[in-house]
């Protein structure tokens, strides 16, 4: 009689988590930055249809990388948890941190009960009063959370696209310059790779905006801010970013 295979539980974690980081790293990235009057979200996502970047709630909004099936489970019961929780308490009540922890407890409990784990990688971000109160959080795909304060780059290559936003990251840049930063840090993922305004996924949470703050833009006004930015850059000027209340 043959003997029962025995893995470890060391060894059992240690293949989930070098699954669903291999299964991670096949997508594109997703980058968020704060920009002087908002977040920030840029995803490498030339669908129209299958969205990366999400709004959840009056002040707050979703960006994930990794498989669109189970991300999008988890951003319908972000939705969910968000309408309740106003609608019981208060909106006011709502908020990314408690979010976050919701989303920690589910992807833990798969992590750890489950023999596949969830292959995303999560932001959950709210727009505070000003960039200082801004909320920006990560969850990995073991439930494991990190407060996150100026960027973030996640899936696909994120190494060499945080290396990128390390290397030009200011605070407080206007958006023009912050989209083109958060660009051509997604194009280091391949050499020679140029993203034009049609192949990317763009929304802010804009302070300038009452009630709803998440807006998505469109791929005209996605061109038109990365060529003010590139044309500031020419002119050696600081690129105001100044104009960007327009609806969508």
């Amino acid at each position: 009689m043959s003997m029962p295979f025995y893995v470890s539980p060391e060894q059992q974690m240690k293949d989930k988590a070098d699954y669903a980081r291999k299964g991670i790293a096949r997508g594109r990235s997703v980058v968020v930055l704060q920009y002087d009057d908002g977040i920030l979200f840029v995803a490498d996502n030339p669908s129209r249809a299958l969205h990366k970047i999400s709004e959840i709630y009056d002040r707050m909004a979703f960006a994930a990388v990794g498989k669109y099936n189970e991300f999008e489970n988890l951003r319908q019961a972000g939705v969910r948890y968000a309408d309740v929780n106003g609608y019981m308490y208060d909106r006011r009540d709502v908020t990314a941190r408690g979010l976050a922890n919701a989303y920690a407890t589910t992807l833990g409990t798969v992590f750890t009960e489950m023999n596949k784990p969830y292959e995303v990688e999560l932001v959950v971000a709210e727009l505070g009063e000003d960039a200082a109160s801004d909320q920006i959080y990560r969850l990995t795909f073991d439930g494991s959370v990190a407060d996150e304060h100026g960027y973030v780059a996640m899936g696909g290559q994120a190494d060499q696209v945080a290396a990128a936003l390390q290397e030009h990251y200011e605070e407080g840049q206007p958006l023009a310059r912050a989209l083109r930063l958060g660009v051509r840090a997604l194009e280091r993922q391949d050499a020679d790779r140029h993203l034009e305004a049609e192949q990317l996924e763009v929304a802010v949470l804009d302070r300038n905006r009452t009630h709803r703050l998440f807006r998505r833009l469109p791929a005209a006004r996605i061109r038109a801010l990365l060529e003010e930015a590139e044309s500031a850059e020419t002119q050696g000027e600081p690129d105001s970013g100044a104009g960007d209340t327009a609806a969508e």
